[in-house]
């Protein structure tokens, strides 16, 4: 049964609609949680600390952390395999080209595969600079994320990379929002227009929220 539903288009769209909700959901609290740089070292050290405790004593140290890690990943992974298999599947039923382009969609839609491959590079990178500090720039420093966050985004390089990443996140946010509600069937004519305001307002707040650190560095607001 669940092979079948695996295999039907329907049942891919529906994967991709719950694991990128849940990867949406991840990212408006890792955002609000990015925020505290701008209340100081001690606010922000103190939150990423938080992360590992969260759920003792019941929950060993770093456990609910890695948890979430799990789960991120295997969204991630579901997320990617059902867009790529979606994607295969409709260049197999359109193997000639039109003879004139259709510019129906939006430019987040044609956009959204490029869009997926930015943030996926993304992510590796992201990891690789904040989590294991192995492309850090300025000395990674074991247990001070403030530091590290201040020292990224003292990098052109560094600032650039979020920055485009981010654009990205807020063009895939707002058509993945809308595809999602449109798959779960949570979509109507009286519920169109709402979803619509919700999918931009998502993007909006999402892409200047993460953006506000590396500009709060910039600037010299966050030092």
């Amino acid at each position: 049964m669940a092979r079948t539903v695996w295999d039907s288009s329907v049942g891919k769209k529906t994967v991709m609609a719950v694991s990128g909700l849940i990867m949406l959901l991840y990212l408006v609290v890792h955002m609000i949680g990015n925020l505290k740089i701008f209340f100081g070292a001690g606010e922000f050290n103190h939150y990423a600390h938080w992360l590992r405790t969260v759920g003792e004593p019941f929950m060993h140290y770093g456990w609910t952390l890695w948890l979430i890690r799990i789960v991120l990943v295997v969204a991630v992974i579901a997320h990617a395999v059902s867009a790529y298999q979606l994607s295969r599947r409709d260049i197999k039923a359109r193997p000639s080209k039109y003879v004139h382009k259709k510019r129906r969609a939006s430019y987040a839609t044609r956009t959204m595969r490029w869009g997926g491959i930015i943030l996926g590079l993304f992510i590796v990178w992201h990891i690789l600079d904040l989590t294991t500090g192995t492309v850090h720039s300025g000395g990674f420093q074991e247990g001070h994320p403030y530091q590290n966050v201040v020292d990224t985004f003292s990098t052109w390089y560094g600032d650039t990379i979020y920055i485009v990443a981010m654009l990205a996140l807020g063009l895939h946010v707002r058509h993945g929002f809308w595809s999602a509600a449109q798959t779960l069937g949570a979509g109507s004519r009286s519920r169109d227009r709402a979803l619509k305001t919700v999918a931009n307002v998502l993007a909006l707040l999402l892409t200047a929220g993460f953006i506000a650190v590396p500009v709060g560095v910039m600037t010299g607001v966050v030092s």
